[in-house]
């Protein structure tokens, strides 16, 4: 729910201002309103669960953003739909920022955590692509409006098996880390820094001075939490969680990888729609296939294969698929024919998708101790954030750019809108071949044990050590 929210609302924008009278440049205040609470809060999110409990954290989150919907729906004005998304931001953040943490404490064998992250990516992963589907089908089959109610069934099921399912769980308590400036700084640093991503950088460019301002004072702030966080006596984030080569290193990957596939899911709907002249809900259908490789692999494959070959090796593989495919998709023609063009491309990235999220979740868990578990989860989801929101304005700058001069130069429309995108999708292929880097400098290599690897007889390297007391 919290994931298809940002691509369901992308989908129904033009009804939104024809229905409540947002100007062109307003309009974008309906997604940046939403972003700037959910961004600038997980971080902290993550913490106050670790802190209080995790499962009051979630529901509270849940109710908040369930309740902010409902409030989406009946808005009569823009001013009221811009306040409520803010609301609903914070309660996306909230709940989003504690899953993972759940995730890695209720299922601390490796086998079965791997199974968990699985099912998590694949949900986390799948939802922008099934977001434009069901955007496209609420919108046209019945208003804008119900691209929010449809939440409120959802979010009355979920809380209700949570209250049945989910075991109460006990945070730390305030003494452990009631660090109030430190949580200014945080989310004072997160917020600034998303309002500047989606406003100012976007709009007037990142050269501009009220970007520099924006991008210095959001710099200045983080540097002031973390004087702060390493030495106050009880901090908000414990700095400890950094020292571990696979949190750090994840975390980085997946802001890498973000940013560069959301050339897939912002510029490829671009093509489809501006350039082949699909339509909301044909563009749906068209990433169906995308969601089904990554969901077969993540739910089905991603387990086996993290723990035979190592969750290292299988993220490598995925970069790799991802690399390929958003090389592929920079190659399409103005008369692209979706089977030869497209369909290859958006295989490749969901295989690549499948394999590499489930891996990088594991790895951006696997050094949060069970104190930590709510703070790494909510790093984790503020990386892919920032990702995203840095993502989406340098790969829609680049394109635009490129765009307009040929535009400028006389090229005829859809030439130069695919001309715009070619370059774009180079861009965010090396991204991917960055993090492809940084995976393979950073992230420590599996063990044996931990890739699942046997000896002789079957037996593992904990069964020989104590069979034969030696090591491998």
């Amino acid at each position: 729910m919290i994931v298809l929210d940002a691509t369901v609302v992308n989908v129904a924008l033009p009804a939104i201002q024809d229905d409540l009278g947002f100007s062109q440049s307003s309009l974008a205040w309906v997604v940046n309103a939403y972003l700037i609470a959910f961004g600038g809060l997980l971080l902290l999110s993550g913490r106050l669960g670790d802190l209080i409990s995790r499962r009051d954290v979630f529901l509270v989150g849940l109710v908040v953003f369930t309740t902010a919907s409902l409030l989406c729906g009946f808005a009569q004005s823009d001013v009221m739909l811009v306040a409520f998304r803010f609301l609903a931001g914070i309660g996306g953040a909230l709940t989003a920022a504690v899953v993972l943490g759940m995730i890695v404490t209720m299922f601390p064998e490796p086998s079965e955590q791997a199974k968990a992250i699985g099912v998590y990516a694949f949900v986390a992963s799948a939802g922008g692509s099934v977001g434009l589907l069901a955007g496209g089908i609420l919108t046209q089959a019945l208003s804008w409006h119900w691209i929010f109610f449809i939440n409120i069934p959802i979010g009355i099921a979920t809380g209700y098996f949570s209250l049945k399912l989910l075991e109460r769980d006990k945070g730390l308590g305030f003494s452990h880390g009631a660090d109030i400036l430190g949580a200014v700084l945080i989310t004072a640093s997160l917020m600034l820094g998303v309002f500047t991503i989606v406003e100012p950088a976007a709009v007037h460019g990142w050269g501009d001075t009220t970007t520099l301002l924006c991008s210095a004072g959001s710099f200045l702030l983080l540097i002031a939490f973390l004087v702060r966080e390493s030495t106050v006596a009880n901090p908000l984030v414990p700095l400890r969680i950094f020292k571990s080569r696979n949190v750090s290193g994840a975390n980085a990957v997946q802001a890498l990888t973000v940013a560069g596939m959301f050339g897939l899911f912002f510029l490829g709907v671009l093509y489809l729609q501006e350039v082949l002249g699909y339509d909301a809900l044909q563009t749906g259908i068209a990433f169906l296939p995308t969601t089904l490789v990554m969901g077969t692999l993540s739910v089905r494959f991603s387990e086996p294969l993290i723990m035979r070959f190592g969750a290292r090796n299988c993220l490598i593989v995925g970069l790799v698929l991802i690399a390929i495919g958003l090389a592929l998709f920079a190659r399409v023609p103005v008369d692209g024919n979706y089977w030869t063009d497209v369909l290859p491309s958006t295989l490749l990235l969901g295989s690549g998708v499948g394999v590499c999220f489930p891996s990088l979740m594991t790895l951006a868990m696997s050094g949060a101790t069970r104190a930590d578990a709510g703070l790494a989860s909510g790093l984790v989801n503020t990386t892919a954030q920032v990702g995203a929101a840095i993502g989406l304005a340098v790969l829609a700058t680049i394109a635009a750019t490129k765009t307009d001069n040929l535009l400028d130069a006389g090229e005829p429309r859809p030439e130069a809108l695919v001309a715009g995108y070619e370059v774009a999708f180079w861009v965010a292929a090396g991204l991917v071949v960055v993090a492809l880097i940084v995976a393979f400098i950073v992230l420590e290599p599996a063990r044996p044990q931990e890739a699942g690897a046997e000896g002789p007889d079957g037996m593992t390297e904990a069964e020989l050590e104590s069979e034969f007391g030696t090591t491998l």
